[in-house]
């Protein structure tokens, strides 16, 4: 099958196109720069040299497309719905990567016993509502002859990435501790790139028109991820306030590691055959990245407010 991996040089797309590859698929991927076209051309990946314009136009000619390039909202939903015009009426292949911050619940720390399979009932986290409106336009396509589909993955991780994992080990640099927020009960499922980039070759090879497949392999709540960093590096653990955590990892990065996203997969097992492989996240702990990212200078420890 030839496939048009847009996002092919980032950590999701370079993924699911390298696996694709591998698999005996004809796979080119977008390259902007000249460096990201060497890269794809290492890696066994035919480059499409342009901007996401060169990609829609040239969608039409490949068996498939995937989408994993990481976009702001109302371009995003631009961008996919050309891609989709592009493809109606051929009965080609589109996978549209999505997320499950789209079903984020802002808990402050706290444990969340809601757990979502694909098609169940939720309230969208505002700042999700775009891409869940992207969602909503990728699995109507199905309407128009093209086999639209949308995967949902829950936090990934693997090499390379910067996730929780990441953001933790970032923390001890800033702070001298391994930080969560609240109690740090709080957990987003997780899954790893390797079966990530599994799912969507079996999705290409028989997923449904319209589906929506998860993507999840486990659950490690934030205060287990900064225990273990903390046990890795010989350093305490420290709660954060929302106020503190804003300091240590931004507004975006703070609000992310005091929510929950926990989500089931059912029809992805179901109907796809998928089973992952690698379910335990805290195997990357004392991974020498990792450590060196709370190895680096930083600025002064955060203080916790006064109470006085």
């Amino acid at each position: 099958m030839t496939v048009l991996v847009i996002g092919a040089t980032g950590f999701v797309g370079g993924g699911v196109a390298s696996h694709l590859a591998t698999d005996g698929h004809d796979v080119t991927g977008l390259a902007r720069t000249e460096e990201s076209t060497e890269n794809l051309v290492r890696q066994g990946i035919t480059p499409l040299r342009g901007g996401l314009d060169e990609a829609v136009r040239a969608a039409a000619r490949f068996d498939a497309v995937v989408f994993a390039a990481q976009l702001e909202a109302q371009q995003e939903e631009r961008v996919v719905g050309d891609l989709l015009d592009a493809l109606a009426g051929t009965g080609k292949a589109f996978l549209f990567t999505s997320g499950s911050g789209v079903l984020l619940q802002r808990t402050a720390g706290a444990w969340s016993e809601d757990s979502f399979a694909e098609d169940d009932p939720f309230t969208v986290e505002p700042l999700a509502a775009g891409r869940r409106a992207v969602e909503d336009l990728v699995r109507s396509a199905a309407g128009r002859d093209v086999r639209a589909m949308v995967v949902r993955p829950g936090l990934i991780w693997g090499p390379g990435d910067h996730g929780h994992m990441s953001m933790v080990y970032r923390s001890v640099a800033l702070t001298g501790a391994a930080c969560y927020v609240g109690e740090g009960l709080n957990t987003y499922s997780h899954v790893h790139i390797d079966d990530v980039a599994t799912l969507f070759a079996l999705a290409l090879a028989k997923g449904s028109p319209g589906a929506l497949y998860h993507a999840v392999a486990g659950e490690t709540p934030n205060r287990w991820i900064a225990q273990a960093v903390a046990d890795d590096l010989s350093r305490p653990t420290r709660s954060l306030t929302p106020r503190e955590a804003t300091e240590v990892w931004g507004e975006f990065g703070a609000l992310i590691l005091a929510a929950s996203s926990r989500i089931r997969a059912p029809r992805t097992r179901r109907e796809l055959g998928w089973s992952p492989t690698r379910t335990d996240m805290l195997t990357m702990v004392g991974d020498a990245r990792l450590r060196s990212i709370a190895a680096v200078p930083a600025s002064p420890p955060v203080q916790a407010p006064s109470t006085r």
